[in-house]
């Protein structure tokens, strides 16, 4: 008997977003622990606006199943830029990451 495909989608068959944060003291930089359902763009985009994060540095996306990873910290930042200025409003936790990249991404 031959193997059928699974018709349920893998969990895991898709783009992980994980966040570099400085937590300081002497923990310093550190990946934090996601739940995989949290690993997704707009989570993490929403977890970065609600001030989850003390101090991001880097965001990596990747997909395991497609066999790919890249730094998106410059695109993160750019459409942190632009919710910020949409909610009129920039949470103290990501104000450094902002201008830090998007400042990069002008040069």
């Amino acid at each position: 008997m031959g193997h059928s495909p699974s018709i349920v989608p893998d969990p895991l068959s898709r783009d992980v977003y994980l966040v570099l944060d400085d937590v300081g003291g002497r923990f310093g930089l550190a990946w934090p622990a996601a739940d995989v359902a949290d690993t997704d763009r707009p989570t993490m985009i929403r977890h970065l606006l609600e001030g989850q994060y003390s101090s991001p540095v880097r965001v990596v996306a990747f997909n395991t199943a497609e066999g790919w990873s890249r730094d998106v910290t410059e695109d993160i930042a750019a459409e942190l830029a632009q919710a910020c200025a949409d909610r009129g409003e920039m949470p103290p936790s990501i104000a450094d990451f902002i201008a830090d990249h998007i400042a990069s991404r002008a040069s």
